[in-house]
Parts: C-alpha cells; structure tokens; sequence
C-alpha cells in the first residue's frame, strides 16, 4: 500500500486557534509518511505556513553533518510554543516606569504626599514623559495588588472613611457670634482671608502643650503654634504674636475666623479688636469646620494621639506645618498652598 493512500481520522483545527497536542502529533505522523506541507495543512485544516512553522520550531538544529539529521517531534514543538507564549506578552507597565515609581516612593515617605498629589505635581510641572506616568487610580491598584512596596498603612488616605453628620446643639452658650451668621462668601471660598481655627492635643491632662492650628480656606494654609497649654490665656498670647507679625495688615489676611466653642476660646472674640470678624461653631460639629479638622487630621502623622506635645519643639510644630503647605492639593490644580497664600500675601503687602 502507497503511504499516501495512508487514511485516518486526525484532528480538525479550528480557525483561529493555536495548534493542539493532538494536531502536532498528527503533523509529525504525516510528515513521517512523506506526506507535503501542503497536504498536511489540507488533511488537518490550518494554514501551509502553520504546518511550516510547526515543524521548524518542533525540530532542533543540526549540529554536525555527520549521522542523521534530527526529525521533527511534537513534544518539543509544544514545549517551544509554550515557552513563546510566555515570553510574548507586553512588559507591565510598571516596568517602564520604574523612575516615576521611585519619585512616587520618595514623596509618600519623605514628605508624606498622597498618590493623588503625586501624579498631579509631576504632570503639571512635567517631570516625567507621559509615557513613564500613570494615573492615582492605578498607582491604588498595584498597591492593592504588591507591585509597588508601599503598604496601606503608609497611605492613610485610602483608609478614611465617611462620617454622618450631627444635628449642631443649639442649646449651649456661644462665647460670640454664631457661626450660622457667617457671611456666604466664607462659604463659597472664593476670596482669601477667611479662616478656621482649632486646638490640637497630645496627651488630654489640660496641663500641656497644646497646638493652636488656623486654615485658610482658599488657599488651604495651615498655621500651626505650639502654645504652653490648652486656656484661653495661652491662646490670646499667640494671636498676638501673630497680629504682631502682620501688623496694620491684620485685617486684610483674617477678615473672619471660625473657631470651635471650647474653653481655650472664651476669650477670643476679643480679636474683633483688631479687625477680624469672629464666629463660633456649635458645639459637638466639628464638620463646621471641615478644612481645619481634615488638616489637624493630617497634623496626627507628626505628632500622634496621646503623646505628649512637651517632648516637641516649637520648630518641630512649624515644620510638620510647613511640610504640608508643601503639599500639591488636587483642588488647587494640583500647586500648594504655601505658593497661593505668598501670593495672596504679596498682593495685600504691595498696596
């Protein structure tokens, strides 16, 4: 009997797909009964060029002339296609961008800025091509996922949480004016010199340093003193200490502040002597005065809860509140505050 009048029932390949085990086998008995390449192709239903490629990637090269040359084998061709396989997809892109990584990497631990500040800061001032860069959401991702060493803990942004808002408590005593009378445009956060203010403690004895904080809602910069405990008197001190520093243009930088209705600021209405307008939040509403809370929040990964303040200096204080007037803020277009509020303040000390 002929080979070529050889019959069996071999394997259909379907269009599309990657050659089988079965169909290899099958092109290494056709091709040892002399049958062509093209025949082959016919019988098993793939292209000439497929049956081609198979048998040179199925058969090792000949490494003398001598003895036989080597014959195709189905085992290797499979081997060899897996091994292309696995070596054929596109790099992660996290390996094309491994600088803009290590930048990421240096800001969240040396400066403690967010994914979001990240990628804003180094697209608007351009410090990477856009083909080294991706987006927050997918710098979260490969956090999520290991591919980057940051662990979440290093992120406390991404473990916040929404909290539901308190009816105000309208029945305690306001040391001045309500808050509910603030003008609008306090509000709107469309024009500087409108601020909140607040105290921030280490450890709760009332006997210890305290930090008063203050925040400009437009620009969003903190100010942040460390005064020798938590009264009135000690907070009135500071106040004056900073209208001395702005002098006759007191005014003009706090044209209102809003601050909580603890005891330290029973004496604070006293400011409107210089100027300022004064408004007291309710009690028990701290999300009256949200930016200041959100930043005194941001304050805690310097100094945290229950450690005592008198182990800190007053340059430690300035510091921390310099780092995050450092920060790119997405709601500022991704500039800082500290460049926003110079700026504010060259305008009020050129006139």
């Amino acid at each position: 009997m002929d080979c070529h009048d050889y019959t069996t029932d071999f394997p259909k390949h379907k269009k599309g797909k990657h050659l089988t085990l079965e169909e290899r086998v099958a092109i290494r008995v056709l091709w040892a009964l002399k049958y062509s390449i093209r025949a082959i192709a016919r019988m098993i239903g793939c292209s000439p060029s497929t049956v081609l490629n198979e048998l040179r990637r199925g058969t090792p090269a000949r490494k003398s002339n001598k003895g036989r040359a080597p014959g195709y084998s189905e085992k290797r061709g499979e081997a060899v296609y897996k091994a292309n396989r696995r070596d054929c997809h596109r790099r992660r892109k996290v390996m094309r961008c491994l600088r803009f990584i290590q930048w990421v990497l240096r800001q969240v631990r040396e400066h403690k800025w967010s994914l979001d500040a990240c990628c804003g800061y180094a697209k608007l001032h351009r410090l990477f091509a856009p083909s080294e860069m991706v987006c927050s959401r997918t710098l979260y991702n490969w956090v999520w996922a290991n591919l980057i060493p940051l662990k979440v803990m290093e992120l406390p942004e991404a473990l916040r949480r929404k909290t539901s808002k308190s009816k105000p408590h309208e029945n305690k005593k306001l040391f001045g004016k309500s808050i509910s009378n603030r003008p609008s445009v306090a509000d709107l956060r469309i024009e500087e010199g409108h601020w909140e203010g607040d105290t921030v403690v280490g450890k709760r004895n009332g006997k210890e340093a305290v930090i008063l904080s203050l925040l400009e809602k437009k620009t969003e910069n903190y100010l942040a003193y460390r005064i020798r405990n938590k009264t009135s008197e000690a907070v009135m001190e500071a106040m004056r200490a900073i209208r001395a520093d702005f002098g006759d243009n007191f005014s003009k930088v706090f044209k209102t502040i809003t601050v909580d209705n603890g005891s330290e600021f029973a004496d604070f209405a006293k400011v409107e002597e210089w100027g300022a307008e004064v408004f007291f939040a309710h009690p028990y509403t701290s999300w009256e005065r949200p930016q200041n809370e959100r930043h005194n929040g941001l304050l805690r990964a310097y100094f945290p809860k229950g450690v005592s303040l008198e182990k800190y200096s007053d340059e430690d204080v300035l510091s921390a509140a310099d780092e995050l007037n450092g920060r790119p803020r997405r709601k500022l277009g991704y500039r800082t505050p500290e460049e926003l509020f110079e700026a504010f303040l060259d305008a009020i000390f050129a006139l």
